[in-house]
């Protein structure tokens, strides 16, 4: 028998519609405008600006997968969402730690708290 499944509270669907913005934003910043989001980065060298896209073309995966599962307001398609997030931030927290830039290292902390929380809360609901 197939259980139906619960109504997601408001803050959920929020937080996620707020990620899934964030990624698109940055998906169109690293796109249209790189230097913006990479200061340190030297655009002009060869090979850059196809690894610039490929970044830009995953925010904007991950933001098109955050969006769609906020709009069908699918646990499971956001549990996985989440995960994603969480992986993409523990990476994140690792190059953060080899390159000893303290800013990296913070946000992905609070990203990675943050994903864990929300897979929490998610799993919680079912």
């Amino acid at each position: 028998m197939i259980e139906e499944q619960k109504p997601l509270p408001k803050w959920i669907l929020i937080v996620s519609a707020l990620f899934a913005i964030m990624e698109i934003m940055v998906s169109v910043l690293l796109y249209v405008s790189p230097q913006s989001v990479l200061e340190t980065v030297d655009i002009s060298g060869k090979g850059v600006n196809y690894v610039i896209n490929m970044w830009a073309v995953r925010q904007f995966a991950l933001g098109f997968i955050f969006a769609f599962a906020t709009f069908k307001r699918s646990v499971p398609m956001l549990t996985i969402a989440y995960i994603f997030f969480l992986v993409m931030f523990v990476g994140d927290l690792l190059i953060g730690i080899s390159q000893k830039e303290n800013s990296l290292i913070t946000s992905a902390l609070i990203m990675c708290a943050i994903s864990s929380f929300m897979i929490f809360i998610l799993n919680r609901k079912k």
